[in-house]
């Protein structure tokens, strides 16, 4: 078993095999053409315009969606690696999930960070207005939707008890997730504690801020500090949030002048970076990560800006990044419901049968978790649940209006 390197896992492989398991970060899988066609089977295009904006986006708020689009594949799909595909009793003579498995941990450094950069951006106008409101449709509003999905991921996630995720087991081990040891939801918890963060120092020289955050960041990283559960994502990620937030029109100038020149240098950067972190055994050092984690952010803001100029793409992206809530806080309990089902099924299958369904499970699977918490979350909103997905007297005053952004 690998050790703990702040908020993710070194994965390890031996004899083509990754032998541990992380949270944050994925391969980067376009698993969309299956979704439009199975939204349609479930009553035309509906599916997918229940994620819409009422109105029209810019080019800018787009290129900002199909990253938050990118980002929650991202999230599903490593949580299909790591949670299910690595625990199937693989026969097939190749070393089919430690490709799977190394493949997607190229993508840790810019998951998350990419996610919170993008929070950032959206935080902006929202850290402006008083306390009073900030604390009810920002900060009590993802502590409250952390609660209920706790308490539904407490219930549900036991169907699956192999399946490699937190959970609380006892009356105090629930406590810890609410309180201190934020539990795979730490997401919600996080944009809560970090919305306080931002606006109690929203005067503050941003230098001042973001210098003991990046610190904290590169602390968490290292492994200098205890981590448990997901509280090292937690550590390191404000940073991310705080320069989206005041360093957004540096971020947009980015985004639009995204070339495709500049993409290219965005990505070798990031593969240069890559390698050399790897090649030198340099995870835990101080600061490699972080460094690592910003050109990763730099090459997604880039490689989201070119992607909004392929629409069969970014359209698809753009209605995925509208609807991330729902999928963030479903797919868990849905993933352990099918390692439930598939499990054993699939460990048993034959080696011909096993080897086609090795090669193409992570980002088939990706793609059924998508669509079935899209139909979830629709099926939930139609019986009036939308309680679920926010505050339950703002949801009352949207009840017409579609529902589901995380910010």
């Amino acid at each position: 078993m690998a050790g703990v390197t702040g908020w993710h896992y070194r994965l390890v492989t031996f004899q083509g095999w990754v032998a541990d398991m992380s949270l944050p970060g994925s391969f980067l899988v376009y698993a969309t053409s299956p979704i439009p066609e199975l939204a349609g089977r479930a009553g035309g295009t509906s599916l997918w315009r229940s994620a819409s904006l009422a109105a029209p986006a810019t080019a800018r708020v787009e290129w900002a969606d199909v990253a938050k689009g990118v980002c929650i594949v991202l999230v599903v799909s490593w949580h299909v690696i790591v949670k299910d595909y690595l625990l199937v009793d693989w026969h097939i003579g190749l070393p089919l999930p430690g490709f799977w498995g190394t493949l997607g941990e190229q993508f840790l450094p810019l998951r998350m960070p990419l996610f919170f950069t993008i929070s950032g951006l959206f935080a902006a106008n929202a850290v402006r207005r008083p306390w009073r409101e900030v604390a009810r449709s920002r900060i009590a509003k993802f502590l409250y939707l952390y609660t209920v999905w706790l308490v539904i991921h407490t219930a549900i996630l036991p169907v699956a008890p192999d399946l490699p995720t937190e959970r609380a087991t006892s009356p105090l081990d629930f406590l810890a997730q609410l309180t201190i040891t934020p539990s795979n939801l730490w997401y919600l918890y996080a944009l809560a504690i970090y919305f306080v963060v931002a606006k109690a120092v929203r005067r503050a020289p941003p230098a001042a801020v973001l210098v003991p955050a990046a610190v904290l960041s590169a602390v968490a990283a290292a492994g200098w500090v205890s981590t448990p559960g997901d509280r090292g994502g937690f550590y390191q990620n404000l940073v991310f949030f705080l320069a989206g937030l005041w360093f957004r029109p540096r971020v947009e100038r980015l985004a639009a002048g995204a070339t495709r020149r500049r993409l290219v240098l965005a990505a070798a950067a990031y593969v240069v970076v890559l390698v050399l972190m790897a090649a030198l055994g340099a995870e835990e050092w101080f600061g490699v990560w972080l460094v690592v984690s910003v050109v990763a952010v730099m090459f997604g803001v880039t490689a989201a800006a070119r992607l909004t100029r392929r629409p069969r793409i970014s359209d698809r992206l753009v209605r995925l990044g509208r609807v991330t809530l729902p999928i963030y806080v479903i797919h868990m309990p849905v993933l352990a419901v099918l390692h439930r089902l598939l499990h054993e099924p699939l460990s048993a299958l034959g080696g011909g049968a096993q080897l086609l369904v090795a090669l193409v499970y992570p980002p088939m699977l990706t793609a059924l978790v998508v669509v079935l918490c899209l139909m979830i979350h629709r099926g939930l909103t139609r019986v009036g649940a939308r309680w679920l997905f926010d505050l339950p007297a703002v949801a009352r005053r949207r009840a017409t209006e579609p529902a589901g952004a995380l910010p």
